[in-house]
């Protein structure tokens, strides 16, 4: 028979939570190599920390010089250019002293200007070729629309010469075409 207490304690029992079975005791030599163990993962983590620090410090410094390289690079890439234009200045200089001979200086102009086309073209800039060409939404920009006897959007006029950079658009061409 169970007494009134014990049906107590027996709940009790049932709603406390098992106490989890209690470790014997490590001997000395099992409590050296778990601390031996302790010490060798807290080295690799420090070794392996030190190794992230390392590479993110490398990191860091190949960003910063491949930007730096990259001003470079742009700041070069410029000065051939420059050093393309510089007889183009020349020849500028030499037509002015002759603008009191009118044909000249004429003559000196139309050279300039095609010897600044060839520098465009050494860089890999070409002209839009519009003339009598169908209207192309990628290469020209429309200003005006004419009633013309000609194919509806078949350009009439350029208005503003467009480029191409290494057949991509630098500056689209202003065109008229007809409606």
């Amino acid at each position: 028979m169970i007494k009134l207490g014990e049906k107590k304690e027996q709940k009790k029992n049932k709603n406390q939570k098992p106490e989890p079975e209690q470790e014997e005791p490590k001997s000395h030599d099992q409590i050296d190599k778990l601390k031996k163990e302790l010490e060798e993962k807290q080295k690799k983590i420090e070794e392996l920390t030190d190794t992230l620090k390392r590479v993110q410090a490398e990191f860091i410094n190949y960003k910063n010089r491949t930007e730096k390289e990259n001003v470079n690079f742009k700041e070069y890439a410029k000065v051939d250019l420059l050093k393309n234009l510089l007889p183009l200045l020349d020849s500028f200089e030499l037509a002015l002293k002759q603008k009191e001979k009118k044909e000249d200086f004429i003559e000196g102009m139309e050279l300039i200007y095609a010897q600044f086309i060839n520098i465009l073209k050494q860089e890999g800039v070409e002209p839009i070729d519009t003339e009598g060409k169908k209207f192309d939404p990628y290469k020209h920009e429309v200003l005006l629309k004419s009633k013309s006897d000609m194919e509806s959007e078949t350009i009439i006029e350029e208005l503003q010469k467009g480029y191409l950079f290494k057949g991509k658009v630098l500056r689209h061409s202003k065109v008229k075409i007809s409606e």
